[in-house]
């Protein structure tokens, strides 16, 4: 699975990240950044993390289970991340946010300029 991170090993700022829900329902990260690390055997990994109010998540999968991921990480380089590993805080109180963790358990898709600027102009966002 190394092949399909064009990245360094390091950490990188995400300047837009969203959690949707298959009805295009969704939440913006606050403060995303993902890392690229190496692992034991020389394959190159991606996690990454950003702040989410608890309750939206919840939200967010009373219609179904998958979720998926879209990030702007600046520039041409815009992706898609499907059903990736995700955990989060299990506090549910309003106005509680917590680190939201995430990893692809497949590569991500890369987007078109367009094609991620239609997603995002798509989705139902219920952070606004």
């Amino acid at each position: 699975m190394t092949d399909w991170i064009p990245f360094e090993e390091g950490e990188y700022w995400v300047e837009n990240a969203y959690l949707v829900a298959p009805d295009q329902s969704a939440v913006a990260l606050e403060n995303p950044v993902i890392a690229i690390g190496k692992g034991p055997r020389g394959k190159r990994y991606l996690k990454g993390q950003g702040m989410v109010p608890n309750l939206m998540v919840v939200a967010l999968l009373e219609e179904d289970d998958r979720l998926d991921i879209l990030l702007d990480l600046g520039g041409e380089f815009k992706y898609h991340l499907e059903a990736p590993q995700i955990s989060a805080g299990k506090l549910f109180v309003p106005d509680v946010k917590s680190t939201l963790q995430f990893a692809p358990l497949k590569p991500w898709r890369r987007l078109a300029e367009e094609d991620y600027r239609r997603k995002v102009m798509a989705l139902k966002r219920l952070d606004d």
